[in-house]
């Protein structure tokens, strides 16, 4: 670690805007490296090239050389691409197009690719060997979900891919414990990971290979993306069949909450919108709910509630639940609008919904940046029953545009809103605790009262508006975690 506060980062992770999404991971990690640039880091950000990638930026220069990287029986040849897309953050895009040209990042909505296991240990490798060929000894590597989970397992067991890098320090952080990576024991060869480490003690789980927990072993620190969601995941019911690992690495684990990019979700600010609008200002909100009302093919009326979801239509985000609580939620005199895609049961079930339900129920399958900015900006409420929630970041979206959030009590959710009482004012959301349809149909019920109360629904607006979810908070404790590995690599090689 370097004597001065400076810090040289390397983060790997399979999205980050502006060059790849499919969900939060995306937005978290094209923010907090910027944000880290801010306080006056250096970060290397490796990305995959994906064919999304390269619609987007289809000119980039070669960083380097092209770089044959090992496989068994065979060398496959990868390009780094240099792109600067802040001041202080260097993004380096691995191109193989074998690999990553491709309709989809990481599947179709019929399952993931057959290779993904080929694909991101591609990637790993291609993490280490970028750093080894630019000369580049980071005090850091962060890594993201199972993708680069490899990573840390290079770095520890595979010293002829790691090269210089070895005993540099690494991090890994899970967005969402359900996500693990399992392959079959074949796998393990094309992965990279040497035969001894197939057991109970490494990354064998139930006979699978699980790269997740490659990571969680061998990482020198982990973090979750919400405090809460830090506890749960040591407990059975949300530890998705890793809780024992994480219990046993507690004191490696950190909660560290996410932030909000608030100059891309900003309501006086945003050009998505058909207005703008401030907490002072608050005008503009209701034409852009009479503008996605329009889109969803609703008329018009600002008296009826419109409830909102941007969501990916998968069981986490309680997606069951909601199919079972559209019927009811459709004659409670309210409007609902989803823009999703998923699994292709609930993209089936609730594009039948709106059929079923024209003028109360709208449905958009795909994504659309704009209308889910317009759909922050437009709705009253936002819908986000989740089963399981690491973080969330809509949540914190709704906030910020005065869409009032109805959520579950779990991990980020639990962080980020408190439930509403009118006799003190206070809170900005409401909050269900039991994932059942009683606890949902209730919290919509209050949220229905509040609207229907002017002052209370102004006084609610304004405490969510007034939240505060920034970067910068975060950024700062990852540096300060940054500096403790950095502490414990240079005493482990002092003793």
């Amino acid at each position: 670690m370097k004597k001065t506060s400076t810090l040289t980062i390397a983060m790997a992770a399979s999205e980050a805007l502006p060059y790849a999404k499919s969900g939060g991971l995306g937005d978290v990690t094209g923010s907090l490296p910027a944000h880290l640039a801010r306080l006056g880091h250096r970060v290397l950000l490796f990305v995959p090239y994906y064919r999304e990638t390269r619609s987007r930026f289809p000119h980039l220069a070669r960083a380097l050389e092209p770089i044959d990287l090992p496989f068994p029986g065979h060398e496959v040849r990868v390009e780094l691409l240099r792109h600067e897309p802040s001041p202080g953050v260097t993004a380096l895009l691995v191109r193989e197009d074998a690999a990553f040209d491709r309709p989809r990042l990481y599947g179709t909505p019929d399952g993931d690719y057959w290779d993904n296991a080929g694909r991101f240990s591609l990637f790993c490798r291609a993490v280490l060997a970028g750093l080894r060929e630019l000369g580049e000894r980071p005090d850091v590597i962060h890594v993201h979900d199972w993708q680069t989970a490899l990573v840390p397992l290079y770095l520890r067991h595979r010293p002829d891919l790691a090269g210089a890098l070895a005993g540099t320090p690494s991090l890994i952080t899970v967005h969402n414990l359900a996500y693990q990576g399992l392959f079959p024991r074949s796998a393990l060869a094309y992965a990279g990971i040497p035969e001894g480490l197939f057991q109970m003690q490494g990354v064998e789980f139930y006979g699978r290979l699980n790269l997740l927990k490659g990571g969680l072993l061998y990482a020198d620190a982990i973090t979750t993306v919400s405090p809460r969601y830090s506890e749960e995941i040591r407990t059975p019911a949300f530890g998705e069949g890793l809780d024992g690992v994480l219990r046993d690495r507690s004191a490696a684990l950190h909660g560290i909450l996410n932030g909000v990019d608030y100059e891309e979700w900003n309501p006086e600010t945003d050009p998505r919108l058909a207005a703008n609008y401030s907490a002072a200002a608050p005008a503009g909100k209701a034409r852009c709910k009479e503008e996605v009302q329009r889109i969803f093919g609703f008329e018009p009326d600002p008296s009826i509630p419109l409830f909102g979801t941007i969501s990916r239509m998968v069981d986490q985000k309680g997606f069951d639940l909601l199919a079972a609580a559209m019927p009811r939620l459709a004659e409670m005199g309210l409007r609902y609008c989803l823009l999703g895609s998923g699994d292709r049961r609930y993209q089936d079930l609730f594009t039948d919904l709106a059929r079923r339900h024209p003028g109360r129920i709208g449905v958009h399958i795909g994504y659309d940046d704009g209308l889910a900015h317009l759909i922050e900006a437009g709705a009253d409420c936002y819908l986000m029953p989740s089963r399981f929630e690491p973080c969330g970041l809509n949540q914190m979206y709704s906030l910020r545009y005065g869409t009032i959030p109805v959520v579950r009590a779990v991990g980020g959710l639990a962080d980020t809103v408190e439930h509403f009482n009118p006799a003190r004012g206070s809170g900005t959301g409401f909050v269900f605790r039991d994932y059942d349809l009683d606890g949902l149909l209730w919290a919509v019920r209050e949220a229905l009262a509040a609207f229907a109360r002017p002052a209370d629904w102004a006084r609610l607006r304004a405490n969510a508006m007034s939240a505060d979810f920034s970067w910068e908070a975060a950024a700062r404790r990852y540096a300060d975690l940054y500096r403790e590995l950095g502490r414990g690599a240079r005493e482990r090689r002092r003793g």
